[in-house]
């Protein structure tokens, strides 16, 4: 839940290096960013460098209890501007005043934060903060707003009104990074013609054909036990999905995958969950490891889903120097395991009986 007494405001100067900590715990060192580059961009465009602030109290016996002593902050978007419609290696290094694209180069919540709709929220406040400034100059001042990420968080930014439009060719760090763009040329214009003046009389049966999209009910995820029912000839030698692959949870329903995606395989089954751990209704228990076992296998993007989350890395039962496993979860309620990859790898499983089918 969001915390009630959350505040988004700019970072001042003096609050750089706590942003820079948070940093620090929260990239691997491949990727945070030096204190020196946070203090750079701070001073060259601060109104570009958003917190996320709760209150900070004093609890020595010399004050009243409850006393505000100041800000704690949680988490922080900083962005700088460039000319180009993408983001570019230059644009991760140099603010260009004359720029109209948002470069954003971090969106961090504190680890404790997480999962509470901080990230949202903040987003959702910095992207008001653009639209509003370019109300205010009475021009597109902000013209987009671009930002990269890692697959775990594809998500998190299509939930927040990001659109991806694939593999990035920057490189910082060893992961690859996909590009996010948001663009606000529809924000309102000032000058605008107000909606309701616009659409006095609009033609008959749109009222009603927006309130039915609108509250229209979500598809129903049908279990399967049956692996016949639900395939149908791909190339070759290969079984597809005959249909939609969705959330199994009742309400949810959400689209992870578009018909004839994936590929059906027996394979051997993976622990996605902690010895003696009880999936969440309505996930069924996999058989132990090595027994064979149905899988959707989706090759060679998280691109070609139409939903997918990523958890980051989960810790192995028997370290060693292969790949880490991250587990994949519904991006819309977060319900999962549905299945695994491992990181950086092109292959994603989702568990047959882990899915449900529409058709």
């Amino acid at each position: 839940m969001l915390p009630s007494n959350l505040k988004f405001e700019l970072i001042t100067a003096n609050e750089v290096s706590d942003a820079h900590k948070l940093e620090v715990a929260g990239f691997p060192p491949d990727e945070a960013e030096s204190l020196s580059r946070f203090q750079s961009r701070q001073s060259q465009a601060p109104e570009l460098f958003l917190g996320a602030f709760l209150p900070q109290t004093l609890h020595d016996d010399s004050t009243p209890k409850g006393l505000e002593a100041g800000r704690r902050l949680i988490g922080y978007i900083c962005a700088s501007l460039s000319k180009s419609g993408k983001h570019t290696h230059a644009s991760m290094l140099t603010h260009d005043l004359g720029g109209t694209s948002v470069c954003i180069h971090t969106v961090l919540v504190s680890s404790e934060y997480q999962r509470r709709g901080v990230a949202i929220a903040m987003l959702e406040d910095y992207i008001a903060r653009l639209r509003e400034a370019n109300e205010v100059a009475g021009a597109l001042k902000y013209a987009r707003v671009l930002l990269l990420a890692h697959e775990e968080t594809l998500g998190l930014y299509e939930r927040a009104g990001f659109r991806c439009v694939g593999k990035s060719d920057v490189v910082y760090g060893s992961r690859p990074w996909y590009e996010f763009r948001k663009e606000l040329a529809d924000s309102p214009s000032p000058t605008a013609e107000p909606a309701d003046a616009a659409f006095n009389n609009p033609p008959p049966g749109i009222s009603e054909a927006l309130q039915r999209s609108a509250t229209g009910p979500r598809p129903n995820a049908r279990p399967s036990s049956d692996v016949e029912s639900v395939v149908e000839p791909g190339d070759g030698d290969t079984q597809t999905n005959k249909y939609d692959l969705l959330c199994p949870r009742n309400g949810c329903g959400s689209v992870i995958l578009k018909r004839g995606v994936a590929e059906l395989v027996e394979a051997p089954s993976v622990e996605l969950e902690p010895t003696g751990y009880n999936p969440t209704s309505p996930l069924t228990p996999l058989e132990p490891p090595p027994a064979q076992m149905s899988w959707w296998l989706v090759k060679p993007s998280p691109m070609v889903f139409e939903n997918i989350g990523f958890t980051r890395p989960v810790p192995q039962s028997q370290p060693s120097a292969g790949p880490k496993k991250k587990l994949l979860i519904c991006a819309e309620c977060e319900l999962g395991p549905l299945g695994y990859c491992f990181e950086g790898g092109s292959e994603f499983w989702l568990a047959f009986n882990r899915v449900g089918y529409r058709e």
